[in-house]
């Protein structure tokens, strides 16, 4: 499995060493969502536990469609790292700050992608376990930082580094590494467009030539979402980065839970073409029926006493995801364009979601702001 010159190679053995790797990796990933459940703000009681907020967050994560059909159908490793994610973030709300410095610091040396989230972890460490002390208003106190807990926070990180990236260090490979952690000579966008601001520029500028011419959480979000949205040959997977962390929010408030749908909804669609095969059509599919109806169903009661989660205009967008799935798996392989343009399906997929993503990006972004501002007013 492992020599380079096997190309195209594969046996039943290889195939259970993936599956079960896949399988005790996620481990990890239910201890996380089991402590990130234990963060979550218990003030809405239910005498149902099918109502309880932490029980929902437990299905939204366990369950998520997309993490299920990119790990165990696609195959990859996202639950584990994921895993320690979530668990990084767990301990930073339990205020183990040095715990969770160290998990995301593995982390980030896993896979580089989440560097897009190290800006919110780095000032949220600097505010949080940096600054020891804060005034009556709310604001920090300047003199209470501390340079032992700073220094602490990088005797960690460089700990980490050198033992990640000592031995290419030492073989002289590290631009080796460099050069494939940032692969700029690759195009801007990746094979298949991920849902982002690039696909909507991609796809205007080729009308125009045809025609001539939150706190720690919600910085966390919008960190990711705001990568995913602007990055560098962008994995449609890494829509998966700001959906998960949302799901801890999607339960507390329902502005947040009305947003988690729209891009939960939209950045699982977004998946579909990875799944491409006739036989895994129904699978895709009735995966995404059952946790879409259940994520709609559980948030809606558990925020019924407030306003809709989502506008009517809301809905009307998210309902037309099921006439382009029709027209892109029945339809358009009927039609002669099939031969001529075959990424007409991937390019619709791709641009349709992007505006859903794009939105909820900027609504999230909004609300963050104006909660920003309210406060400030108050706090006045």
């Amino acid at each position: 499995m492992l020599v380079i010159e096997n190309l195209n190679y594969t046996s039943h053995a290889t195939i259970f060493f993936q599956r079960f790797s896949v399988i005790f990796t996620d481990i990890l990933f239910i201890y996380a969502a089991h402590e990130c459940c234990r963060c979550v703000n218990g003030k809405r009681a239910a005498k149902d536990i099918l109502e309880k907020p932490t029980f929902i967050l437990a299905v939204l994560l366990l369950w998520n469609f997309g993490l299920l059909i990119v790990d165990h159908i696609h195959f990859q490793y996202n639950g584990f790292l994921f895993g320690l994610m979530l668990l990084s973030v767990a301990r930073l709300c339990q205020r183990r700050y040095l715990e969770g410095a160290l998990l995301f610091a593995v982390l980030l040396h896993f896979k580089h992608i989440y560097v897009y989230v190290a800006p919110a972890y780095g000032i949220y460490l600097l505010r949080s376990y940096c600054f020891t002390a804060n005034h009556a208003d709310g604001s920090l106190k300047w003199r209470s930082f501390s340079f032992l807990h700073l220094t602490l926070l990088g005797l960690i990180v460089c700990l980490v580094s050198a033992l990640s990236l000592g031995p290419f260090i030492v073989l002289g490979q590290l631009p080796q590494v460099m050069s494939r952690l940032f692969p700029f000579k690759r195009g801007l966008c990746h094979a298949y467009w991920a849902p982002n601001f690039w696909a909507l520029y991609n796809a205007v500028d080729k009308a125009l030539t045809v025609l001539g011419t939150v706190g720690f959480l919600q910085c966390l979000v919008l960190c990711a979402l705001s990568s995913f949205m602007f990055g560098w040959h962008v994995h449609e997977k890494a829509i998966l980065l700001a959906i998960l962390p949302l799901s801890l929010l999607s339960v507390q408030r329902a502005k947040d839970a009305g947003i988690y749908l729209i891009l939960t909804t939209t950045g699982h669609f977004s998946l579909f073409p990875l799944l491409f095969t006739p036989q895994e059509l129904p699978i895709k599919i009735l995966l995404m029926l059952l946790f879409t109806v259940y994520s709609f169903s559980s948030l809606k009661s558990l925020f019924r006493r407030e306003r809709p989660l989502l506008t009517w205009l809301e809905t009307i967008y998210l309902i037309q995801l099921v006439p382009l799935e029709v027209f892109c798996e029945f339809v358009f392989p009927l039609t002669p364009w099939k031969w001529h343009y075959p990424f007409v399906p991937l390019l619709l997929t791709s641009v349709y979601c992007a505006l859903g993503v794009t939105y909820a990006w900027l609504k999230l972004y909004i609300s963050v702001l104006t909660e920003r501002m309210s406060v400030r007013q108050k706090a006045e």
